[in-house]
């Protein structure tokens, strides 16, 4: 089992950044892909950004240039940095891990970005 916690949610004014951490369990090097999900009431969860093991990165189109995924392998941790936020980045984002034959989710963390 892979146990992942978010964390980093939170209010923020529209313009402004805040940086969500997902620390799992077990060692990055053991995770095919981790990724950033989000999911606004009533709306369907969707991809927002994603990173694998060798590092390379995905990102939705309505984040690309405003948000950047990152691992540390040291802590374990990936991390989505969110600068120019704006009220439609609004939901719990979550965070995922593929491993072999199974993937896992955190519980999600919740931002809220006001104007």
């Amino acid at each position: 089992q892979v146990q992942l916690v978010e964390s980093g949610g939170g209010l923020v004014q529209a313009g402004g950044s805040l940086r969500l951490s997902c620390a799992a369990s077990v060692s990055i090097f053991r995770i095919n892909a981790m990724g950033w999900y989000r999911q606004a009431p009533g709306k369907q969860r969707e991809l927002v950004a994603a990173i694998t093991r060798s590092g390379s990165t995905n990102y939705a189109d309505s984040v690309k240039g405003r948000f950047t995924i990152s691992k540390d392998n040291a802590e374990d941790t990936v991390y989505l940095q969110m600068n120019s936020l704006k009220p439609e980045d609004t939901a719990v984002y979550y965070c995922k891990a593929a491993v072999v034959l199974h993937d896992y989710w955190g519980q999600g963390t919740q931002v809220t970005v006001s104007s």
